[in-house]
């Protein structure tokens, strides 16, 4: 019984440490670690990190998207644009109201008119009226990937 116990302890124990504790092995996994540095040819040092891509995709409002007019909401929330393509007619009023707790901004990248807010907080907006037919792609600098949009302007 004495031996039977003893080699059962001793099973655990190398169960244990075959799954568990740290190993020599110079591979790390997840997201957050740096890779190590490596060393080129020339002898300098490259560290190899992870490469965040914040260019942001703008949408296209669809052909069959119906023609706003007048005054036009768009609503920031949740660090999001809704809607974030719209077709408008020409002269009419855009206004962007911040729901979030943060704070956003309207800058135009692209298009036939420039718009640029300053930062507006939870429950302010900004509004711009619309003056020439053309695409523009707008966006909030402080969330380009997430908080991207794109306004159709129709005669």
């Amino acid at each position: 019984m004495h031996r039977a116990l003893t080699a059962l302890a001793v099973s655990c124990a190398l169960a244990l440490a075959a799954g568990c504790g740290s190993s020599n092995s110079s591979t790390t996994s997840g997201a957050s670690a740096p890779a190590a540095a490596a060393t080129s040819a020339t002898g300098s040092t490259e560290a190899n990190t992870l490469k965040v891509n914040t260019t942001p995709k703008y949408g296209a409002p669809a052909p069959s998207s119906p023609v706003l007019s007048g005054l036009v909401p768009i609503a920031y929330r949740n660090i999001t644009i809704s809607p974030d393509t719209v077709r408008v007619k020409l002269g009419s009023t855009i206004r962007w109201t911040n729901y979030d707790a943060v704070e956003h901004n309207v800058t135009s990248r692209s298009g036939p008119q420039m718009i640029a807010s300053k930062n507006f907080g939870e429950g302010k907006d900004f509004e711009v009226k619309l003056l020439h037919p053309g695409v523009i792609h707008y966006l909030c600098t402080i969330h380009p990937t997430s908080m991207n949009g794109t306004i159709e302007v129709v005669p």
